[in-house]
């Protein structure tokens, strides 16, 4: 007979590895305790409406928090927003549609702003996690489970991680030196993940990919090692100093009044029944063709698709349920200031 350490082993106890027991379950809409859970109901509408109402008037509010929050510069807080209101609402084939992985680029390096950046933002957020890309982590991490055949168990990995879960990933904390084979496996984990909001299970004899959604905000000193879907060069217009100082006043800002919208707003965004009309769309459509008229190289295929989903973020992030011309022509100009800044950071770079 197996004695009660060896049962251990093969059986942890629950202190180590936790169990839920579910003889019935029911998927959630979200997991926002500020708001009514069942969508349908009277209650819930109301407090929807109540919220989307207001949706200007605390976009406004949270974009001049972000704005403090990365040192004014307001195109740069507008992109935050978009990651922030991003999530994954439909695949075709093996493509996610609504993941919108931002890359803020041009961050001061040995300094503390990517913590603060997060804690802000894990206050705003219902579920959040930072991913510090050190050397040591990306070497000695698992980021992909692993079934350990021994234990007869799914051994966790990082990118386990929860339905429209914030991923903040601190490439700022890499530092020189090399990467081993576990190192460059979870390179291609976190590469999966956000080209294709897929996870990788590995089960020694083979691999299954299972879906998830994680929207991915990538915090680095240059161009990032990762792939995402919009890099953002940050350019201050503030002092890059007295970090403590700055987002303790942003914390003190945050009324638990002010907080309380503000996480309201974030998922009633979300839940938007996002449509483009027959107008909208022609006039899109039209506009695509003259630009491709006019440079061919300035507006490929990929660059329409992120036009799109940023003019679909800026309308759910104004609570409107379809695209406007203005939110429209407003998407084009925060794209083409993008733009303008990679090459001019590249070339000082």
């Amino acid at each position: 007979m197996e004695g009660i350490e060896e049962q251990n082993v093969h059986c942890p106890p629950p202190s180590l590895v936790p169990r839920l027991h579910v003889l019935q379950g029911e998927k959630l809409g979200h997991n926002n305790p500020l708001l009514p859970q069942k969508s349908d109901s009277e209650e819930s509408r109301t407090a929807f409406e109540s919220v989307i109402k207001e949706a200007r008037q605390i976009r406004s509010e949270l974009v001049s928090i972000l704005e403090q929050a990365v040192f004014g510069d307001s195109l740069a807080a507008e992109y935050v927003l978009c990651h922030m209101i991003s999530s994954v609402y439909a695949r075709r084939d093996v493509i996610a549609l609504g993941k919108y992985c931002v890359n803020i680029s041009g961050c001061p390096k040995g300094s503390d702003f990517t913590q603060h950046l997060y804690r802000l933002l894990d206050e705003l957020v219902t579920k959040s996690f930072l991913l510090p890309m050190s050397l040591s982590n990306m070497n000695t991490w698992r980021f992909s489970p692993k079934k350990d055949y021994t234990a007869n168990r799914l051994t966790s990995g990082v990118l386990q991680l929860a339905e429209n879960t914030h991923l903040v990933v601190d490439e700022t904390a890499l530092e020189p030196g090399q990467l081993d084979a576990n190192g460059v496996r979870n390179l291609t984990a976190l590469g999966n993940v956000i080209n294709w909001q897929k996870v990788e299970y590995d089960f020694n004899y083979h691999t299954q990919d299972f879906p998830s959604s994680l929207a991915v905000l990538i915090v680095s000193e240059g161009k990032s090692l990762l792939p995402s879907d919009s890099q953002i060069p940050l350019v201050p217009r503030h002092p890059v100093d007295s970090l403590s100082e700055r987002f303790s006043g942003i914390h003190t800002y945050l009324t638990p009044a002010l907080l309380a919208q503000v996480r309201a707003y974030l998922t009633c965004v979300q839940q938007i029944d996002y449509k483009l009309s027959e107008q909208v769309q022609k006039t899109v459509e039209e506009d695509f063709v003259e630009m491709r008229k006019e440079d061919p190289n300035s507006m490929t295929v990929d660059d329409f698709h992120s036009l799109l989903i940023v003019a679909r973020l800026l309308s759910l992030s104004f609570g409107h349920t379809q695209l406007t011309t203005d939110i429209w022509r407003r998407a084009k100009a925060m794209e083409v200031e993008r733009k303008h800044r990679i090459p001019q950071t590249s070339a000082r770079q």
